[in-house]
């Protein structure tokens, strides 16, 4: 019997670059919401036994995407089957949704749902501590999708605590279809210069976290096409965010009407563009 889970994507909400560290990384704090239901921006990642393992990619955000060994699904898989220390021979399908590229987390996302699918699949008994080192092992953003809400992200943002949940404000997120490369705008930091290392104060109670991202000028440096979006996003009303290092860029309105309003009209105005309301 086949088995679906759930892969949501996510927003950054508050993303501070501490330094970088002698390991070429870069020390982060981040405070990341997992938007579960949203339609449009979540994979599914179904399963059943079968006699080999193989995997199958579908869905509106699935072409160019490849099903070999490098996808984080199969890499997610093969950890399991090294802990498990036997083969787990089945048949996978991915039904992407999240677009590649654009800073919402989908590969990653799926990594954590392929990590959780198999245990239970194959009825493996780990437990949570052990699929967050597993989703540690596999790439800074795995963990998060593990715990799900509002989590603080600390290191290379691969140590997580689940925080007290804090609403989200009325907000879009836009995708104008560019990709755009994590390490290139990890790179060129060191051209733009490093911002002030200014981490997260106490916040109260429900509280949202600042609208933060010190990849901003970075990722503008790597794509300047970006900033179009982030144009086309103030002149709507909204204070814009970049969504990790891009290509999507949030917004937040200071009501509903005011960014259903904008919705409407980035759709209208920019065709080829994505757009979704959290």
């Amino acid at each position: 019997m086949a088995l679906k889970v759930q892969a949501p994507a996510k927003l950054n909400r508050f993303l501070a670059v501490l330094g970088r560290r002698a390991d070429g990384f870069h020390d982060l704090e981040l405070v990341t919401t997992v938007l579960a239901g949203v339609p449009g921006l979540t994979d599914l990642l179904s399963g059943e036994p079968a006699a080999s393992l193989s995997l199958q990619i579908s869905g509106p955000a699935g072409h160019g995407l490849t099903a070999d060994e490098s996808n984080l699904v199969l890499r997610a898989w093969r950890q399991l089957e090294r802990v498990a220390d036997r083969p787990l021979p089945a048949l996978l399908k991915l039904e992407k949704h999240i677009p590649h590229g654009a800073g919402l987390g989908g590969g990653s996302s799926d990594a954590a749902a392929a990590l959780r699918l198999g245990n239970r699949l194959f009825d493996l008994g780990l437990e949570d501590q052990a699929l967050l080192i597993l989703a540690s092992e596999l790439g800074s953003d795995v963990p998060l999708f593990l715990l799900g809400g509002t989590v603080l992200g600390l290191d290379r943002g691969e140590r997580v605590f689940p925080l007290r949940p804090a609403p989200l404000e009325p907000i879009l997120i836009a995708h104008p279809g560019l990709h755009v490369s994590t390490p290139a705008v990890y790179r060129a930091l060191q051209e733009v210069g490093y911002p002030d290392p200014e981490p997260l104060s106490s916040l109260p109670e429900g509280a949202p976290p600042p609208w933060r991202n010190d990849l901003t000028e970075a990722a503008l440096r790597v794509c300047p096409p970006l900033s179009a979006v982030r144009d086309a996003l103030r002149a709507s009303g909204g204070e814009p965010l970049l969504c990790g290092s891009g290509s999507c860029w949030a917004a937040r309105y200071d009501s509903i009407g005011r960014r259903d309003a904008a919705a409407e009209s980035l759709r209208s105005f920019h065709r080829a563009w994505r757009v979704w309301t959290l």
